[in-house]
């Protein structure tokens, strides 16, 4: 395979001379392409020894062999390591003052970024929205690691190690391998190269311009999924309704607020999106009519009586959707259910599975002092396919991550890439 690497101007470019080894010795054909920072950390000799091939990252060296067209083009993969601040925002504005950014103008086939850089700079606005253009134009950003800086300081910023960014670089080529999620064997970065969008967070239905219909969701467990879904090197799309904790950094999202707006977010996010988890607490019903002002309390009147009309049934409809067009999509859905005198949690679980048509549902029993709002879960994953219902509990990233390993392993063994 043909690889280009490309080096950023940050102290950790010492750790991609480890990584490109592992390139060379797996019999990848790697050119390196530093930039002029780069060379003052790791010299160009370091480079050409560990390659094997001549380093440049200028446009006017060997001009005749068109470089700065001909290394994007013929390029399976490209990686970035590190990433600097200053390297995303001249890829994100598409820049293209030296060799690298030409290539990465040039790339036909998947791009990796592994960013590194001080906390303060991972964390700023600019980074993060150069972060989000890369990722809407399919480019994988990875998360940095969290640990020790340059200095005193630790924080996220940290470049991944080179195992890790280079299990992340091979799965965008190659695909999932197959293994059971959790092993020593599983990919580091399952849903590399994956596109996830989400639901999160609880719908309001207005009543008048002061009061509406709800419920008591607080989207933790959604945006546990978004943070986990990122982490596992998938670009994700989070569509938020009324949620008491902030959205993740590193994720796009799309604010609603009623079941409608919600419906039509997902339909839209949902294209083009390899796993489309429905994780939102949608109301079931909304108020036949809205009031254009407040509705008074007022002596010698009748109290108001609200009629209620049907909210469409998202779910479902992503499953048809899903099915008209015949694509390889992975489609999740949560339920929270009570159960009754005719029937058990997972009674009525099994039964709404049958309905929705999706491939998987998480479970949970909810009531006044479970799940909603709380920061532990527990729940059960029933598949379509009728394998053996799969438990999970602990704190909501607990279960989060176990979602997100079960659906890497669903993608590898019924969608795998091709």
């Amino acid at each position: 395979m043909r690889i280009v690497l490309g080096v950023g101007g940050g102290i950790a470019a010492y750790k991609v001379a480890s990584l490109l080894r592992l390139f060379t010795e797996a019999g990848h054909n790697v050119t390196v392409i530093p930039t002029d920072a780069a060379t003052r950390f790791v010299g160009v000799a370091t480079w050409e020894a560990l390659s094997g091939n001549t380093v440049s990252n200028s446009v006017f060296d060997d001009v005749h062999l068109v470089n700065h067209v001909r290394l994007g083009h013929e390029a399976d993969l490209i990686v970035v390591a590190p990433a600097t601040a200053d390297l995303l925002a001249r890829a994100a504005t598409g820049q293209a003052d030296d060799l690298l950014t030409n290539t990465l103008l040039m790339a036909g086939g998947p791009v990796l970024f592994a960013p590194a850089m001080h906390t303060e700079m991972w964390q700023h606005a600019a980074t993060q929205a150069n972060v989000e253009t890369l990722r809407s134009r399919g480019v994988t950003v990875l998360e940095p690691a969290s640990g020790r800086l340059t200095g005193s300081d630790s924080g996220p910023g940290r470049l991944p190690e080179p195992e890790a960014i280079y299990e992340a670089a091979l799965a965008l080529v190659h695909g999932l391998r197959d293994a059971a999620p959790g092993s020593p064997e599983a990919p580091l970065f399952p849903l590399a190269g994956r596109t996830v969008t989400i639901s999160a967070g609880g719908t309001r239905e207005p009543l008048d311009p002061v009061r509406f219909l709800g419920n008591r969701s607080s989207g933790k467990q959604g945006v546990a999924l978004a943070e986990a879904a990122r982490d596992a090197g998938a670009s994700v799309r989070l569509v938020a309704a009324h949620m008491e904790v902030p959205a993740p950094s590193g994720v796009d999202v799309v604010s609603v607020e009623t079941a409608l707006q919600l419906r039509d977010a997902m339909l839209s996010a949902a294209a083009g999106s390899d796993v489309v988890i429905m994780a939102a607490a949608v109301a079931d019903f909304r108020p036949a009519d809205v009031s254009g002002t407040k509705i008074k309390k007022r002596d010698g009147h009748a109290d108001p009586v609200v009629s209620l009309v049907r909210n469409p049934d998202i779910l479902h409809e992503l499953v048809t959707v899903r099915d008209a067009g015949g694509t390889s999509q992975l489609v999740v859905g949560f339920a929270a259910e009570t159960g009754d005198a005719h029937g058990d949690v997972l009674e009525y679980a099994a039964e709404k599975l049958k309905r929705k048509g999706c491939d998987l549902l998480v479970v949970n029993h909810v009531g006044s002092d479970k799940v909603f709002g709380q920061d532990h879960n527990s729940v059960v994953i029933l598949s379509r396919a009728g394998s053996e219902p799969q438990s999970a509990s602990g704190t909501k990233h607990d279960v989060a991550a176990v979602v997100i390993d079960r659906i890497g392993a669903e993608l590898s063994r019924v969608f795998p890439r091709t």
